[in-house]
Protein backbone atom coordinates (compact mmCIF):
# COMPACT_ATOMS: atom_id res chain seq x y z
CA UNK A 1 0.00 0.00 0.00
CA UNK A 2 1.34 3.52 -0.71
CA UNK A 3 2.46 5.25 2.54
CA UNK A 4 0.46 8.42 1.63
CA UNK A 5 -2.78 6.62 1.47
CA UNK A 6 -1.72 4.56 4.50
CA UNK A 7 -1.59 8.12 6.00
CA UNK A 8 -4.99 9.63 5.08
CA UNK A 9 -6.18 6.10 5.71
CA UNK A 10 -4.99 6.26 9.29
CA UNK A 11 -6.56 10.21 9.58
CA UNK A 12 -10.02 8.82 8.71
CA UNK A 13 -9.76 5.90 10.72
CA UNK A 14 -9.13 7.95 14.10
CA UNK A 15 -11.44 10.35 13.07
CA UNK A 16 -14.25 7.53 13.05
CA UNK A 17 -13.37 6.18 16.60
CA UNK A 18 -13.08 9.99 18.11
CA UNK A 19 -17.19 10.04 15.98
CA UNK A 20 -17.62 6.59 18.01
CA UNK A 21 -16.81 8.34 21.22
CA UNK A 22 -13.78 5.99 21.92
CA UNK A 23 -11.12 7.68 24.06
CA UNK A 24 -8.72 10.36 22.27
CA UNK A 25 -5.27 8.41 23.88
CA UNK A 26 -6.84 5.06 23.11
CA UNK A 27 -7.71 6.16 19.78
CA UNK A 28 -4.52 7.42 18.99
CA UNK A 29 -2.27 4.25 19.84
CA UNK A 30 -4.36 2.05 18.37
CA UNK A 31 -4.74 3.74 14.89
CA UNK A 32 -0.11 4.40 15.24
CA UNK A 33 0.34 1.08 16.89
CA UNK A 34 -1.50 -0.95 13.69
CA UNK A 35 -0.09 1.96 11.30
CA UNK A 36 3.50 1.18 12.34
CA UNK A 37 2.50 -2.63 12.32
CA UNK A 38 1.90 -1.85 8.30
CA UNK A 39 5.05 0.03 8.03
CA UNK A 40 7.58 -2.14 10.20
CA UNK A 41 6.56 -4.61 12.05
CA UNK A 42 8.71 -5.26 13.97
CA UNK A 43 8.82 -1.87 15.36
CA UNK A 44 5.22 -2.09 16.35
CA UNK A 45 5.32 -3.22 20.05
CA UNK A 46 8.68 -1.45 20.98
CA UNK A 47 7.34 1.72 19.82
CA UNK A 48 4.67 1.56 21.43
CA UNK A 49 5.95 0.37 24.92
CA UNK A 50 8.83 2.95 24.07
CA UNK A 51 6.75 5.86 23.50
CA UNK A 52 4.74 5.35 26.39
CA UNK A 53 7.83 4.57 29.16
CA UNK A 54 9.28 7.74 27.92
CA UNK A 55 6.46 10.01 28.91
CA UNK A 56 5.18 8.55 31.77
CA UNK A 57 8.92 8.72 33.06
CA UNK A 58 9.61 12.52 31.51
CA UNK A 59 10.50 15.00 34.20
CA UNK A 60 9.07 18.37 32.42
CA UNK A 61 5.60 16.30 32.41
CA UNK A 62 5.51 16.25 36.35
CA UNK A 63 4.59 20.26 35.71
CA UNK A 64 1.43 19.24 34.93
CA UNK A 65 -0.12 17.29 37.78
CA UNK A 66 1.54 19.93 40.10
CA UNK A 67 -0.44 22.85 38.32
CA UNK A 68 -3.81 21.19 38.25
CA UNK A 69 -2.92 19.96 41.86
CA UNK A 70 -1.94 24.08 43.24
CA UNK A 71 -5.41 24.68 41.16
CA UNK A 72 -7.47 22.43 43.11
CA UNK A 73 -6.17 23.85 46.02
CA UNK A 74 -7.05 26.91 45.45
CA UNK A 75 -10.55 25.96 45.19
CA UNK A 76 -10.86 23.76 48.30
CA UNK A 77 -8.82 26.58 50.48
CA UNK A 78 -10.94 30.04 49.02
CA UNK A 79 -8.57 31.73 47.25
CA UNK A 80 -10.70 31.24 43.89
CA UNK A 81 -13.87 32.68 45.85
CA UNK A 82 -11.33 35.81 46.95
CA UNK A 83 -10.06 36.65 43.90
CA UNK A 84 -13.46 36.91 42.09
CA UNK A 85 -14.57 38.97 44.93
CA UNK A 86 -11.72 41.59 45.01
CA UNK A 87 -12.33 41.92 41.15
CA UNK A 88 -16.20 42.15 42.36
CA UNK A 89 -15.39 44.89 44.45
CA UNK A 90 -13.77 46.82 42.19
CA UNK A 91 -15.50 46.11 38.83
CA UNK A 92 -19.37 45.79 40.46
CA UNK A 93 -20.03 49.28 40.46
CA UNK A 94 -20.06 49.75 36.74
CA UNK A 95 -23.06 48.46 34.53
CA UNK A 96 -21.77 44.81 33.46
CA UNK A 97 -19.37 45.25 36.18
CA UNK A 98 -20.32 41.99 37.65
CA UNK A 99 -20.02 39.94 34.20
CA UNK A 100 -16.26 41.52 33.42
CA UNK A 101 -15.59 40.49 37.30
CA UNK A 102 -16.20 37.00 36.03
CA UNK A 103 -13.93 37.67 33.35
CA UNK A 104 -11.27 38.53 36.07
CA UNK A 105 -11.65 36.15 38.48
CA UNK A 106 -11.22 33.23 35.80
CA UNK A 107 -8.21 35.36 34.57
CA UNK A 108 -7.05 35.02 37.95
CA UNK A 109 -8.07 31.62 38.71
CA UNK A 110 -6.07 30.20 35.61
CA UNK A 111 -2.88 31.68 36.53
CA UNK A 112 -3.16 28.90 39.18
CA UNK A 113 -4.75 25.75 37.55
CA UNK A 114 -4.08 26.34 33.51
CA UNK A 115 -7.11 24.20 33.11
CA UNK A 116 -9.83 25.86 30.95
CA UNK A 117 -12.58 23.48 32.53
CA UNK A 118 -11.28 24.32 35.98
CA UNK A 119 -11.68 27.98 35.96
CA UNK A 120 -15.09 27.95 34.46
CA UNK A 121 -16.54 25.49 36.18
CA UNK A 122 -14.82 26.87 39.48
CA UNK A 123 -15.87 31.01 38.34
CA UNK A 124 -19.43 29.88 37.55
CA UNK A 125 -19.95 28.19 40.52
CA UNK A 126 -19.29 31.63 42.83
CA UNK A 127 -19.88 34.49 40.19
CA UNK A 128 -23.60 32.95 38.41
CA UNK A 129 -25.56 33.42 41.42
CA UNK A 130 -24.22 36.77 41.83
CA UNK A 131 -25.30 38.22 38.33
CA UNK A 132 -28.60 35.68 38.61
CA UNK A 133 -29.37 37.77 41.93
CA UNK A 134 -28.88 41.14 39.90
CA UNK A 135 -31.10 40.09 37.38
CA UNK A 136 -28.35 39.88 34.66
CA UNK A 137 -29.41 38.36 31.29
CA UNK A 138 -28.83 34.39 30.74
CA UNK A 139 -26.89 35.09 27.69
CA UNK A 140 -24.38 37.65 29.01
CA UNK A 141 -23.96 36.06 32.34
CA UNK A 142 -23.43 32.18 31.16
CA UNK A 143 -20.86 33.78 28.05
CA UNK A 144 -18.51 35.83 29.90
CA UNK A 145 -17.65 32.11 32.22
CA UNK A 146 -17.62 29.90 29.77
CA UNK A 147 -15.30 32.59 27.15
CA UNK A 148 -13.76 33.34 30.75
CA UNK A 149 -12.62 29.90 31.65
CA UNK A 150 -11.27 29.52 28.19
CA UNK A 151 -8.30 31.98 29.27
CA UNK A 152 -7.04 29.03 31.50
CA UNK A 153 -5.49 27.22 28.69
CA UNK A 154 -3.72 30.72 27.50
CA UNK A 155 -2.41 32.44 30.51
CA UNK A 156 0.46 30.49 32.41
CA UNK A 157 0.35 28.12 33.81
CA UNK A 158 -1.45 26.55 30.79
CA UNK A 159 -1.79 23.05 30.07
CA UNK A 160 -2.40 23.05 26.17
CA UNK A 161 1.54 24.92 26.48
CA UNK A 162 2.79 22.18 28.36
CA UNK A 163 0.96 19.38 25.88
CA UNK A 164 2.45 21.85 23.01
CA UNK A 165 5.93 22.03 24.26
CA UNK A 166 6.27 18.48 24.39
CA UNK A 167 4.92 18.06 20.84
CA UNK A 168 7.60 20.39 19.41
CA UNK A 169 9.94 19.87 21.91
CA UNK A 170 10.34 23.95 22.72
CA UNK A 171 10.71 25.74 25.83
CA UNK A 172 7.69 25.23 28.20
CA UNK A 173 9.34 28.54 30.14
CA UNK A 174 9.34 30.13 27.04
CA UNK A 175 5.92 29.62 26.27
CA UNK A 176 4.73 30.79 29.57
CA UNK A 177 6.14 33.57 29.13
CA UNK A 178 4.79 34.17 25.38
CA UNK A 179 1.22 33.72 27.15
CA UNK A 180 1.32 36.32 29.28
CA UNK A 181 0.58 39.71 27.11
CA UNK A 182 -1.65 38.00 25.02
CA UNK A 183 -3.44 36.92 27.82
CA UNK A 184 -3.74 40.26 29.61
CA UNK A 185 -4.98 41.58 25.89
CA UNK A 186 -7.98 39.39 25.62
CA UNK A 187 -9.26 39.90 29.29
CA UNK A 188 -9.13 43.40 28.25
CA UNK A 189 -11.06 42.47 25.30
CA UNK A 190 -13.56 40.28 27.06
CA UNK A 191 -14.37 43.42 29.64
CA UNK A 192 -14.78 45.36 26.11
CA UNK A 193 -16.90 42.77 24.91
CA UNK A 194 -19.17 43.13 27.83
CA UNK A 195 -18.91 46.78 27.62
CA UNK A 196 -20.16 46.93 24.24
CA UNK A 197 -23.26 44.31 24.95
CA UNK A 198 -24.43 46.24 27.60
CA UNK A 199 -23.82 49.34 25.68
CA UNK A 200 -26.10 48.30 22.52
CA UNK A 201 -28.54 46.76 25.21
CA UNK A 202 -28.82 48.01 28.71
CA UNK A 203 -31.41 45.54 29.54
CA UNK A 204 -28.94 42.67 29.25
CA UNK A 205 -26.70 44.24 32.75
CA UNK A 206 -28.99 46.29 35.16
CA UNK A 207 -27.23 49.23 36.73
CA UNK A 208 -26.24 47.92 40.63
CA UNK A 209 -25.80 50.27 43.52
CA UNK A 210 -22.16 50.72 44.34
CA UNK A 211 -22.41 50.49 48.27
CA UNK A 212 -18.85 49.45 48.92
CA UNK A 213 -16.44 52.59 50.47
CA UNK A 214 -12.96 52.78 49.27
CA UNK A 215 -12.10 51.19 52.47
CA UNK A 216 -13.83 47.76 51.58
CA UNK A 217 -12.92 47.82 48.48
CA UNK A 218 -9.17 47.93 49.55
CA UNK A 219 -9.30 45.24 52.13
CA UNK A 220 -11.14 42.98 49.30
CA UNK A 221 -8.08 43.28 47.55
CA UNK A 222 -5.70 42.82 50.18
CA UNK A 223 -7.79 39.59 51.14
CA UNK A 224 -7.27 38.47 47.86
CA UNK A 225 -3.49 39.23 48.01
CA UNK A 226 -2.27 35.25 49.09
CA UNK A 227 -3.30 34.27 45.78
CA UNK A 228 -2.26 37.02 43.74
CA UNK A 229 1.51 36.69 45.71
CA UNK A 230 1.26 32.88 44.66
CA UNK A 231 0.97 34.05 40.71
CA UNK A 232 3.29 36.75 41.30
CA UNK A 233 6.46 34.31 43.06
CA UNK A 234 5.55 31.45 40.56
CA UNK A 235 5.35 33.17 36.97
CA UNK A 236 7.71 35.73 38.55
CA UNK A 237 9.94 32.98 39.09
CA UNK A 238 10.36 31.81 35.75
CA UNK A 239 10.81 35.39 34.30
CA UNK A 240 13.84 36.34 36.69
CA UNK A 241 15.58 32.94 36.20
CA UNK A 242 15.25 31.89 40.10
CA UNK A 243 13.95 28.87 39.12
CA UNK A 244 12.29 26.91 36.00
CA UNK A 245 8.72 26.17 34.91
CA UNK A 246 8.74 22.67 36.44
CA UNK A 247 10.18 23.98 39.61
CA UNK A 248 7.78 26.70 39.76
CA UNK A 249 4.77 24.39 39.39
CA UNK A 250 6.49 22.45 42.19
CA UNK A 251 7.07 25.74 44.41
CA UNK A 252 3.25 27.15 43.56
CA UNK A 253 1.49 24.04 44.88
CA UNK A 254 3.76 23.52 47.76
CA UNK A 255 2.53 27.68 49.07
CA UNK A 256 -1.08 26.13 48.13
CA UNK A 257 -0.97 23.36 50.25
CA UNK A 258 0.52 25.97 53.14
CA UNK A 259 -2.49 28.25 52.56
CA UNK A 260 -4.98 24.84 52.29
CA UNK A 261 -3.63 23.57 55.51
CA UNK A 262 -3.15 26.85 57.38
CA UNK A 263 -7.01 27.83 56.83
CA UNK A 264 -7.50 24.18 58.51
CA UNK A 265 -9.30 22.99 54.48
CA UNK A 266 -7.49 19.99 54.24
CA UNK A 267 -10.44 17.79 55.67
CA UNK A 268 -10.91 14.09 54.97
CA UNK A 269 -13.18 15.32 52.01
CA UNK A 270 -11.08 18.20 50.82
CA UNK A 271 -8.36 15.82 50.69
CA UNK A 272 -10.32 12.99 48.40
CA UNK A 273 -12.04 15.32 46.02
CA UNK A 274 -8.13 17.66 45.42
CA UNK A 275 -6.27 14.66 45.08
CA UNK A 276 -8.97 12.51 43.15
CA UNK A 277 -9.20 15.26 40.31
CA UNK A 278 -5.76 16.15 40.31
CA UNK A 279 -5.25 12.00 39.28
CA UNK A 280 -7.96 12.10 36.70
CA UNK A 281 -6.93 15.45 35.09
CA UNK A 282 -3.49 13.91 35.04
CA UNK A 283 -4.51 10.75 33.59
CA UNK A 284 -6.69 12.05 30.79
CA UNK A 285 -3.47 14.14 29.42
CA UNK A 286 -0.77 11.61 30.28
CA UNK A 287 -2.89 9.06 27.50
CA UNK A 288 -3.51 11.61 25.43
CA UNK A 289 0.35 12.19 25.33
CA UNK A 290 0.70 8.28 25.35
CA UNK A 291 -1.55 7.68 22.02
CA UNK A 292 -0.06 11.32 20.31
CA UNK A 293 3.37 10.27 20.22
CA UNK A 294 2.42 6.93 19.06
CA UNK A 295 0.20 8.40 16.56
CA UNK A 296 3.28 10.75 15.57
CA UNK A 297 5.86 8.25 15.34
CA UNK A 298 3.23 6.79 12.31
CA UNK A 299 2.92 9.56 10.96
CA UNK A 300 6.25 10.14 10.74
CA UNK A 301 7.30 6.73 8.77
CA UNK A 302 4.42 7.53 6.39
CA UNK A 303 6.76 10.16 5.21
CA UNK A 304 3.52 12.64 4.96
CA UNK A 305 4.44 15.30 6.52
CA UNK A 306 7.52 15.70 4.21
CA UNK A 307 5.25 15.50 1.19
CA UNK A 308 3.47 18.54 2.50
CA UNK A 309 6.03 20.33 2.96
CA UNK A 310 7.65 19.78 -0.09
CA UNK A 311 3.81 20.55 -1.55
CA UNK A 312 3.53 23.70 0.31
CA UNK A 313 6.92 25.20 -0.69
CA UNK A 314 5.85 24.53 -4.36
CA UNK A 315 3.36 26.95 -3.71
CA UNK A 316 5.09 29.36 -3.33
CA UNK A 317 3.26 30.72 0.14
CA UNK A 318 4.79 33.04 2.71
CA UNK A 319 5.03 31.94 6.28
CA UNK A 320 1.82 34.17 7.17
CA UNK A 321 -0.33 32.79 4.77
CA UNK A 322 0.79 29.45 5.84
CA UNK A 323 -0.06 30.55 9.51
CA UNK A 324 -3.03 32.06 8.38
CA UNK A 325 -4.80 28.84 6.62
CA UNK A 326 -3.92 26.67 9.57
CA UNK A 327 -5.69 29.09 12.10
CA UNK A 328 -9.12 28.63 9.70
CA UNK A 329 -8.46 24.75 9.91
CA UNK A 330 -7.97 25.06 13.78
CA UNK A 331 -10.99 27.31 14.25
CA UNK A 332 -12.87 24.84 11.85
CA UNK A 333 -11.57 22.08 13.25
CA UNK A 334 -12.41 22.81 17.07
CA UNK A 335 -16.20 23.45 16.22
CA UNK A 336 -16.09 19.28 16.18
CA UNK A 337 -12.87 18.47 17.63
CA UNK A 338 -12.04 17.96 21.91
CA UNK A 339 -9.03 21.02 21.95
CA UNK A 340 -6.34 18.56 23.29
CA UNK A 341 -7.48 16.24 20.76
CA UNK A 342 -6.74 18.89 18.00
CA UNK A 343 -3.53 20.02 19.45
CA UNK A 344 -1.89 16.58 19.16
CA UNK A 345 -3.55 15.71 16.01
CA UNK A 346 -2.63 18.78 13.85
CA UNK A 347 0.32 19.78 15.48
CA UNK A 348 2.84 16.85 14.18
CA UNK A 349 1.68 17.40 10.57
CA UNK A 350 2.15 21.37 10.85
CA UNK A 351 5.32 22.05 12.28
CA UNK A 352 7.15 19.97 9.77
CA UNK A 353 5.47 22.35 7.46
CA UNK A 354 6.29 25.90 9.18
CA UNK A 355 9.81 25.32 10.24
CA UNK A 356 11.71 25.57 6.91
CA UNK A 357 9.30 28.60 6.09
CA UNK A 358 10.84 30.74 9.55
CA UNK A 359 7.84 30.44 11.41
CA UNK A 360 8.69 30.99 15.15
CA UNK A 361 6.80 28.06 16.84
CA UNK A 362 6.48 29.91 20.19
CA UNK A 363 4.32 32.43 18.56
CA UNK A 364 2.76 30.09 16.42
CA UNK A 365 1.96 27.77 19.73
CA UNK A 366 0.26 31.25 21.33
CA UNK A 367 -1.77 31.78 17.96
CA UNK A 368 -2.70 27.78 18.16
CA UNK A 369 -3.89 27.89 21.60
CA UNK A 370 -5.93 30.60 20.88
CA UNK A 371 -7.48 29.32 17.92
CA UNK A 372 -7.98 25.90 20.25
CA UNK A 373 -9.76 28.66 23.11
CA UNK A 374 -12.48 29.02 20.56
CA UNK A 375 -13.38 25.91 19.91
CA UNK A 376 -13.62 25.60 23.34
CA UNK A 377 -16.47 27.81 23.34
CA UNK A 378 -17.86 27.17 19.34
CA UNK A 379 -20.66 24.92 18.43
CA UNK A 380 -21.75 21.93 18.25
CA UNK A 381 -18.67 20.57 20.43
CA UNK A 382 -17.69 23.89 23.15
CA UNK A 383 -16.90 22.28 25.85
CA UNK A 384 -16.61 24.95 28.11
CA UNK A 385 -20.38 25.66 27.03
CA UNK A 386 -21.42 22.56 28.41
CA UNK A 387 -19.44 22.64 31.75
CA UNK A 388 -21.60 26.01 32.54
CA UNK A 389 -24.47 24.54 31.30
CA UNK A 390 -23.81 21.90 34.48
CA UNK A 391 -23.62 24.83 36.87
CA UNK A 392 -26.44 26.66 35.12
CA UNK A 393 -29.16 24.31 34.24
CA UNK A 394 -32.04 26.14 33.84
CA UNK A 395 -30.17 28.40 31.01
CA UNK A 396 -31.14 26.69 27.73
CA UNK A 397 -27.78 25.74 25.74
CA UNK A 398 -28.60 27.83 22.93
CA UNK A 399 -29.03 30.96 24.97
CA UNK A 400 -25.40 30.62 26.27
CA UNK A 401 -23.87 29.66 22.87
CA UNK A 402 -25.60 33.15 21.47
CA UNK A 403 -23.84 34.53 24.61
CA UNK A 404 -20.68 33.69 23.72
CA UNK A 405 -20.39 35.18 19.97
CA UNK A 406 -19.16 38.47 21.39
CA UNK A 407 -16.19 36.87 23.04
CA UNK A 408 -15.57 34.58 20.40
CA UNK A 409 -14.88 37.88 18.12
CA UNK A 410 -12.51 39.28 20.75
CA UNK A 411 -10.58 36.11 20.08
CA UNK A 412 -10.73 36.49 16.48
CA UNK A 413 -9.69 39.95 17.33
CA UNK A 414 -6.44 39.26 19.04
CA UNK A 415 -5.10 36.58 16.42
CA UNK A 416 -5.67 39.42 14.32
CA UNK A 417 -3.63 41.54 16.65
CA UNK A 418 -0.99 38.97 17.19
CA UNK A 419 -0.03 38.33 13.24
CA UNK A 420 0.56 42.59 12.99
CA UNK A 421 1.98 42.99 16.07
CA UNK A 422 3.67 39.38 17.03
CA UNK A 423 6.27 41.36 19.13
CA UNK A 424 3.39 41.12 21.81
CA UNK A 425 3.58 37.51 22.01
CA UNK A 426 7.81 37.25 22.01
CA UNK A 427 8.69 40.11 23.46
CA UNK A 428 9.28 38.59 27.29
CA UNK A 429 10.27 34.95 25.82
CA UNK A 430 13.31 36.87 24.21
CA UNK A 431 14.03 39.26 26.45
CA UNK A 432 14.27 36.22 29.21
CA UNK A 433 16.25 33.30 27.01
CA UNK A 434 17.43 35.60 23.53
CA UNK A 435 15.81 35.55 20.38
Amino acid sequence: MDLTTLAILGFVSLLILLYLRMPVGIAMMLVGTVGIYIVRPAAALPKLAGEIFSEATSYPLTIIPLFVLMGNLAGVSGMSREIYGAAHAWLGRFRGGLASAAVVGCAGFSALSGSSLASAMTMGRVSLPEMKRFNYHDGLATGAIAAGGTLGILIPPSAGFVVYAILTEESIGRLFLAGVVPGLLLTLLFIAAVWITVTLDRSKAPATDDTMSALEKWKALWASSTIIGIIFLTIGGIYTGVFSATEAAGFGAFLAFLVTVYRRKMTRENIVQVFGQTLRATGTVYLILFGAFVFKTFVGFTGVTYALSLWVNELGLTGTQVVIAFLLMFIILGMFLDGFAMLVLTIPLVQPILEPLGVDMILFGVLAVIALEMGLISPPVGMNVFIVKSVAPDVPTNQIFRGIWPFWIAMFATLIILLVFPSLALYLPNSMFGS
